[in-house]
């Protein structure tokens, strides 16, 4: 430990233990970094002690502290509202900072006569009504086309009236998604009715829209406008096909936001889906380097989103701990005027929008990244998961297969790059003893694959390559099995179990001392249960092949001049063993492939019987 290093927490160790805030400083005096504490004295003793138990953001900012000043406050709330205020005062370099820089969209409606609408990105002074602002540039987009399309407007830049009749109709017309007022197929009240249709429906929703136009459509009906009211009936027709595609994903809470975080590389996305009436409206991510605690990096983060947010929900829906919830829960409280829940659901509806937020905080991570596959998807998450170096390319698994300890057999696939290589599956008979030995049988299994590695290493393919990561459909007892032989050998591979519910369904992963669960890590529980079928249904067709030799063997393969082809075209033929005992020479021998004196003798060896 440097001499400023110790000079500091000297310092550390003399400060209250009060709850307040701290401010670290480098030599230039600017503030690196801003935080609060329960009690000032543990916090900041803790950045100067071991720098192994740092991540390696946290040991660089250490590094750049030249001295710290800090804030005694009555309470940790009070701690919590000075925090936010200085950091958003100050940006420090080390503090999170979810950069707002999505800017404002809105929808545009042109002076009367012939009012055009559209979602724009800006709000000059040009005189035109504006809806919004709206965060959400793709909602606004989305919704001014459904509107466009429902009451056939324009959504061209043809300015009216100067363009009527200036053209025929474009495509649109024919496809009944504009009136084509440029060839003077509307009138304007009829054109101006439709404008006030669509923003009824911007401004309100399908539900208070279809409403209005049903009781227009009636009292078009009742005075005998019949050419009005179907022209809104049609419209009703296309907001409620609209209403369908908006898939209602949310049943029990209307209004919520749903976090969920992912991290790759050194990064960290958040994402979070919001929901208004039940239906995703807007969803928003986040690209920044901080990797930490995760209860403590879902706390920063939510104070720094709704730091930029005038609209907090009744409820937050999070994908795991937040750190000091009750804390945040105040602090939300207080910002939004009425109580907020925190939620971190383990099943049903709300556990599968988190998941849902998830993968989409997957993916953007990896578009950022430039890796945008699946594949690689789950396998950075498959080896943050089981704490491996770098994702595993290379990947076998081994299941064992057997009936009631006969007909012993393995069989091994691979994954490359978190695809099937089918070219490399392989298939073992159990060889070194007879009966029922899950562990034993995996053993000789292992045992004789790196026996062909040292025979075919210097090759490269096939059994001549050593595999990143070895997964066995089993569970503890199975891994405590093989680790012996790959260790025993001087190898490194990893080894790990793959665990099953009384489903038969893939819940958690084993290693040598206990179970990771890895059901909320979608990618990879995906990748861990493919893998997993993939195995046992090459184990148990390898198997039932074995074991169906077995059969024959006991019965029609013991007959002279019945061999293996003579056998199973019997058997496709008279379908049973009992169908070949009461079958007559005649017939047997009416067999393709089957000539009377092999027929003579399946009909005298059953007869024997």
């Amino acid at each position: 430990m440097n001499l400023k290093m110790t000079e500091l927490k000297k310092q550390a160790a003399q400060l209250p233990l009060s709850p307040g805030v701290y401010i670290m400083k480098n030599s230039n005096g600017d503030i690196i970094y801003i935080g609060k504490a329960k009690a000032l004295r543990n916090r900041v003793s803790q950045y100067f002690g071991s720098q192994n138990k740092h991540t390696e953001k946290v040991r660089c900012m250490v590094g750049n502290v030249d001295r710290f000043e800090y804030i005694i406050t009555d309470s940790e709330f009070e701690a919590l509202v000075l925090e936010c205020s200085l950091i958003k005062q100050h940006k420090p370099k080390y503090n999170i900072l979810l950069k707002d820089d999505k800017g404002y969209h809105y929808i545009r409606i042109s002076k009367a006569p012939w009012r055009m609408i559209s979602a724009e990105k800006q709000k000059p002074d040009d005189g035109a009504d504006y809806i919004g602002p709206f965060t959400g540039g793709f909602s606004v987009t989305q919704s001014v086309a459904q509107a466009q399309k429902i009451y056939r407007l324009p959504s061209c830049r043809k300015v009216f009236p100067r363009d009527i009749k200036s053209s025929r109709p474009c495509l649109n017309f024919y496809l009944s998604q504009c009136s084509a007022p440029c060839a003077g197929k509307v009138t304007l009240a009829e054109y101006e009715e439709a404008v006030d249709g669509a923003l009824e429906f911007l401004r309100g929703g399908g539900d208070s829209a279809v409403k209005s136009l049903r009781q227009q459509m009636e009292q078009a009906s009742d005075n005998q406008e019949y050419e009005k009211a179907a022209r809104l009936r049609d419209r009703i027709n296309a907001l409620n096909k609209v209403r369908e595609k908006q898939k209602v994903v949310s049943e029990r809470y209307k209004q919520q936001d749903v976090f969920a975080i992912a991290e790759s590389s050194g990064k960290v996305c958040l994402m979070v889906l919001r929901f208004e009436n039940g239906r995703l409206c807007e969803s928003e991510h986040f690209i920044f380097d901080d990797i930490q605690d995760l209860p403590q990096l879902r706390s920063k983060v939510i104070i720094d989103y709704y730091s930029m947010r005038e609209r907090i929900p009744p409820r937050i829906t999070l994908d795991g701990e937040v750190e000091d919830s009750e804390l945040l829960c105040e602090w939300l409280q207080k910002k939004r005027g009425k109580k907020v829940v925190l939620a971190q659901p383990e099943r049903g509806e709300q556990a599968h929008l988190v998941s849902m937020c998830l993968e989409n905080a997957q993916q953007k991570l990896l578009d950022y990244l430039g890796r945008g596959t699946r594949q690689q998807a789950a396998l950075g998450e498959l080896s943050q998961l089981l704490g491996l170096s770098k994702p595993p390319e290379y990947i076998e698994s081994y299941d064992i297969s057997h009936t009631a300890g006969s007909d012993n057999v393995a069989g091994m696939v691979v994954f490359r790059d978190g695809k099937p290589l089918k070219s490399a599956y392989r298939r073992f008979s159990i060889k070194g003893f007879t009966g029922q030995d899950d562990y034993a049988s995996m053993a000789e299994v292992l045992s004789r694959r790196l026996d062909e590695y040292e025979k075919n290493k210097a090759s490269g393919e096939g059994f001549g390559k050593l595999p990143d990561l070895i997964l066995l459909d089993g569970g503890q007892g199975q891994v405590n099995a093989v680790l012996p032989v790959v260790c025993g050998r001087g190898y490194t591979i990893p080894v790990f179990g793959m665990v099953k519910d009384n489903k038969h369904r893939t819940s958690a992963i084993a290693n040598g001392g206990g179970r990771i669960e890895i059901d909320d890590k979608r990618r990879a529980f995906t990748l861990v249960s493919e893998i997993q079928e993939e195995v046992h249904r090459f184990a148990v067709s390898y198997h039932r092949q074995k074991h169906g030799k077995s059969a024959l063997s006991s019965t029609l393969l013991g007959i002279d001049s019945i061999g293996e082809k003579r056998a199973k075209l019997l058997l496709q033929s008279f379908k049973t063993i009992s169908a070949v005992k009461e079958a007559s020479v005649d017939e047997l021998a009416a067999v393709k492939g089957m000539t009377r004196e092999s027929a003579i003798n399946v009909y005298e060896y059953f007869r024997k019987k």
